[in-house]
């Protein structure tokens, strides 16, 4: 099954919200693969400013606020 993945970290409230709007609109359609920034110094680095941060297939989606669009685009591909 195609995968989403989300860049966040433990007590983020926008990524909190994120993943509380994200995972109705894909369940049973794409898998959820949730990385902690602070389990992965290179992850850290990248998106310590960024979180939350979407990634399909190795490309960015969205940061911050989920974009309900390219979601969708996404599970019409």
């Amino acid at each position: 099954m195609r995968a989403l993945q989300v860049y966040s970290r433990a007590g983020c409230h926008l990524c909190e919200a994120l993943l509380e709007e994200l995972r109705p609109l894909i369940e049973g359609k794409l898998t959820l693969d949730v990385r902690d920034i602070d389990t992965n110094p290179e992850w850290h680095e990248r998106w310590f400013m960024d979180i939350p941060v979407v990634e399909y297939e190795g490309a960015f989606v969205c940061m911050h606020f989920l974009d309900h669009d390219a979601i969708t685009g996404i599970l019409r591909g």
